[in-house]
């Protein structure tokens, strides 16, 4: 068969003229996008335009909550895997137990119910760190089952193998066990990554100055709500393409043949 515009191959010609096509209509969309948004109020976006400082800071705030609660939800998610897998049947409970109480919530609820009932009651009043801890832990929730799913998709023979020559658990898991997880588990957890930075826009609930609470304090300001919220979007795309991106180089480093 020809080589087509459907044909997925790496080296046809037709599927680099097919890429071009796809940028050149993307970018002819995007423009009419952007045209029919500017166009009908300018005096609309310089009156935003005027507030581009707190839109930064608040885009700072963001990027500063998100990169702790990555970091933070990775470790959570990381270490609750092995707690349900463990042979001490309480931590594996207590694990399974919190998995589940925190799929089963809403953000928005674990949010108003850690600060409110149980941050305020022990005097933590650092609204910031909070949220990370919170988002951290919702989060981590998810990573959890992904990583443990990856871990128990790994055959029986792979383990055998590990002890048949000498391997102790750790060394197993390790050497054997998470360099074949993290192939299998990239393309959900950088979709929960990307989650995760559009997850921490709930956090001006608390009061939280980050993007969000921002574009609504902008709103307020100037009533212009679609020029309020057009910058909040590009932010956060801005935010998580990178993640997607670099995940697809992740994925590409660690891919072998099965």
């Amino acid at each position: 068969m020809q080589a087509g515009f459907f044909i997925d191959s790496s080296t046809s010609p037709a599927r680099a003229s097919a890429k071009v096509v796809t940028i050149l209509l993307l970018l002819l969309a995007y423009s009419g996008v952007c045209w029919l948004a500017f166009s009908h109020s300018l005096k609309n976006w310089e009156q935003v335009w005027g507030y581009r400082m707190t839109f930064l800071n608040g885009w700072a705030a963001t990027i500063g909550i998100s990169a702790a609660a990555l970091l933070l939800s990775t470790a959570i998610g990381a270490l609750t895997a092995l707690a349900r897998r463990s042979a001490f049947l309480p931590l594996r409970y207590t694990a399974a137990a919190y998995v589940e109480t925190v799929r089963g919530l809403p953000l928005v609820v674990l949010v108003l119910f850690g600060f409110y009932g149980i941050a305020n009651a022990v005097g933590w009043n650092d609204r910031v760190s909070v949220g990370i801890v919170i988002l951290s832990l919702f989060s981590g929730a998810y990573i959890a089952e992904m990583i443990r799913a990856g871990i128990e998709s790994v055959g029986r023979s792979q383990w055998d193998s590990a002890r048949a020559i000498g391997l102790t658990t750790a060394q197993t898991y390790r050497f054997v066990i998470f360099p074949q997880v993290l192939r299998q588990i990239l393309p959900p957890v950088a979709g929960q990554f990307s989650s995760l930075i559009k997850d921490s826009s709930l956090l001006y609930i608390i009061g939280i100055p980050e993007l969000t609470f921002a574009a609504n304090q902008i709103n307020s300001a100037t009533y212009s709500t679609f020029e309020s919220f057009v910058p909040l979007g590009i932010c956060y795309l801005v935010l998580t393409l990178p993640v997607s991106l670099w995940t697809k180089y992740l994925e590409s480093k660690v891919r072998y043949e099965m």
